[in-house]
């Protein structure tokens, strides 16, 4: 089951630490797609695998930045099809 991990993180500042975030969560785990904000303060992943929270923790505070939340939720991608799946 395809999975859709929210992150909130405080510090990203700029389009570099987003970068960053996202380089050490794909050296870190086997995901699909990863994209961060730092005007949102968030990362978002879609995995096939499930990730340990605490790993995740573990990756994020390397960084240097701060992981303030996780959210886990069941991932159906969207798109022109995804409709008449019914």
């Amino acid at each position: 089951m395809v999975q859709k991990i929210t992150l909130g993180i405080d510090g990203m500042m700029c389009g570099m630490c987003e970068s960053h975030v996202n380089d050490a969560i794909r050296n870190a785990f086997t995901v699909k797609k990863v994209t961060s904000s730092h005007t949102k303060k968030q990362t978002i992943i879609i995995t096939e695998k499930d990730i340990e929270e605490e790993k995740l923790k573990e990756v994020i505070d390397k960084t240097g930045y701060t992981l303030t939340s996780i959210e886990k939720e069941p991932y159906e991608k969207k798109g022109f099809f995804a409709a008449f799946k019914k």
